[in-house]
């Protein structure tokens, strides 16, 4: 089960993500819950190795909106970084980055189970 301890260890800024819920705790996880279901990710990593960075930026743009606001720092911080990557049209080796977000992400799963 989700617990706001759990994202705490795992790295999230809990206190930060719940002050932009308003100090909700449920409302907090749900949308944590809710981010667990979308597979916006792993179209990224579709778009970056079919090298459309346009797509990859958009999509990028969108999950790092996602992951910052919730304050979920493990997997918000590679994707920022793409996202800065991509704005600028930077051909370059993502996978690294593409991987720490996907590893993160699994982790973040784990800790809902």
């Amino acid at each position: 089960m989700l617990t706001v301890e759990k994202l705490r260890e795992w790295g999230a800024d809990v206190d930060e993500g719940l002050g932009r819920c308003m100090g909700s705790e449920d409302f907090y996880l749900k949308l944590v819950g809710m981010v667990l279901e979308d597979k916006q990710l792993g179209s990224l990593a579709e778009a970056l190795s079919a090298n459309d960075l346009d797509c990859a930026f958009g999509i990028a743009h969108a999950l790092k909106g996602v992951y910052g606001n919730l304050s979920l720092t493990p997997v918000y911080a590679p994707v920022n970084e793409m996202t800065e990557l991509l704005r600028a049209r930077t051909q370059t080796d993502y996978s690294a980055l593409i991987a720490e977000a996907l590893k993160q992400r699994a982790a973040l799963e784990a800790l809902a189970e």
